[in-house]
């Protein structure tokens, strides 16, 4: 949905509940649209195509003489490719907090920021949140958060549904200045809020339409606080271009799986042979047959099955959901055994380069989330309006490393390069300079004990002690 074209009349009308209607009316699709596909990932029966798919239907195949067996098994299996998609992803680039750092140029002007930035990350869980924020804007396109204040004055936030939530920008979706929540109270009356750069509203649906239900209410902040993160810039979700090929991928197993099932159910082929209900059923409690002739026999009428054909269709399917979808299967033999960083990352490429897009969105849409906050804490004086610029955004992919390697490259780099550089490529150094400081420490508590050591020996420089 394309709200440019409402942020012109939201600027002039203001809340006005006849416009929110509408652009409400014209979401809806949007909204089932996205709803769906995290339906899907909970692989809920009416989201899941192949969960609610009934046997094929022939008319008069029945004839009194012939009956139908092939309706008689219907498996339902679902492969959960888009739920491996998201959660590969998620796990890949969340698996590691993102870290929030204040400039440290500035660091020393700025202690009550960093000391309020790191009560916010426990006040709100934050590690929590931003990997499901990630999560549901994996699953659904973008995702959407809100800030608030408690009841005892702090600054919060919360995630919310994205099919819930339409922000109205002209430029992006880290960049809102207007936004509307509306969600059902009951099966009668919804309930809808409008947050501008400055109030929010409340209203019910009625009879007739829409209506404020109290006065606008100040919400302490100066920026519009409900904003969304976009998975990317078409807002698409990580596995939406490859539904078709999960459908068809459920559908080839579960259709192999019932010729399986089905072969029990076969007609019984008696040739020579004729049998009545009283053979018949004798034959049941026995399972004998009595071949007299030459050319007497019994077998089943079953459908040969190519499954190499089936093995080469489901891999073909498999192969092409993961590369379209950008993903990769860490259970594949590929990543087994010794594999060299260069080599494993050559592997991860594709889901890299997908993670890329969408760290710069989070990293917008974080800073947008400190500016709105910043607002707040001005007010308070522990920070300027203008310093969310100055706090820093670090996210670590989570992947197995060969430490050695990396160690070995690190101090191979420390003869071309600064001692920070080298030690910022290592995995489990998250600050470099702190490093280097402790290492400076480490060799300042070193340095009289050698000293004493030196005069003890009495070195006369001939290499031999006296």
């Amino acid at each position: 949905m394309n709200t440019q074209k409402y942020v012109r009349q939201f600027r002039d009308k203001g809340a006005d509940a006849t416009l929110i209607a509408q652009v409400i009316d014209e979401h809806q699709k949007d909204k089932a649209r996205r709803l769906l596909m995290y339906k899907r990932y909970r692989a809920e029966t009416d989201a899941v195509p192949i969960l609610t798919r009934e046997a094929a239907k022939y008319e008069d195949f029945e004839t009194g003489a012939v009956k139908r067996i092939d309706d008689k098994v219907n498996n339902r299996l679902n492969n959960s490719f888009d739920v491996e998609i998201v959660d590969t992803k998620v796990g890949y680039m969340f698996g590691h907090p993102i870290s929030y750092e204040v400039d440290k140029n500035v660091l020393d002007k700025l202690t009550g920021l960093k000391a309020e930035i790191d009560i916010f990350k426990l006040r709100n869980n934050v590690e929590d949140k931003d990997s499901e924020w990630g999560k549901k804007a994996a699953i659904c396109g973008y995702g959407a958060r809100l800030a608030y204040i408690d009841k005892e004055g702090k600054e919060r936030i919360i995630n919310i549904d994205p099919w819930e939530t339409i922000i109205i920008s002209s430029t992006d979706y880290t960049e809102p200045e207007f936004a509307i929540r509306y969600f059902n109270i009951d099966e009668n009356k919804q309930r809808v809020e409008f947050y501008d750069d400055a109030f929010y509203y409340v209203f019910e649906s009625g009879a007739n339409g829409l209506q404020l239900i109290d006065k606008p209410q100040l919400h302490t902040f100066e920026h519009c606080p409900l904003f969304g993160l976009p998975n990317n810039e078409e807002l698409m979700a990580d596995a939406e271009r490859v539904f078709t090929l999960i459908d068809a991928y459920n559908r080839t197993l579960s259709d192999a799986s019932n010729e399986i099932e089905q072969y029990r159910l076969a007609y019984l082929i008696l040739k020579g042979l004729g049998a009545d209900d009283e053979d018949i059923d004798r034959i049941k409690k026995s399972g004998i047959f009595e071949l007299l002739g030459e050319n007497d026999d019994v077998r089943y009428l079953t459908k040969d099955i190519n499954d190499s054909l089936i093995e080469h269709h489901l891999d073909r399917l498999e192969q092409n959901i993961m590369r379209l979808a950008k993903s990769v299967n860490f259970s594949d033999e590929a990543f087994g055994g010794n594999v060299t960083g260069v080599a494993l990352e050559f592997k991860l490429m594709s889901l890299e380069n997908k993670c890329i897009t969408m760290e710069r969105k989070m990293t917008a849409a974080l800073r947008y989330q400190f500016k709105v906050l910043c607002s707040a804490w001005a007010k308070k004086g522990l920070c300027a309006d203008e310093d969310y610029l100055k706090i820093w955004f670090e996210f670590k992919r989570n992947i197995p490393v060969n430490m050695k390697e990396r160690v070995e490259t690190a101090v191979a780099m420390m003869a071309i390069a600064s001692h920070k550089t080298a030690l910022s490529t290592l995995p489990n150094i998250d600050d470099a300079e702190y490093e280097m400081e402790q290492r400076q420490l480490e060799l300042d508590a070193i340095k009289p004990m050698m000293a004493d050591d030196d005069e003890d020996g009495d070195d006369d420089g001939s290499g031999e002690v006296q």
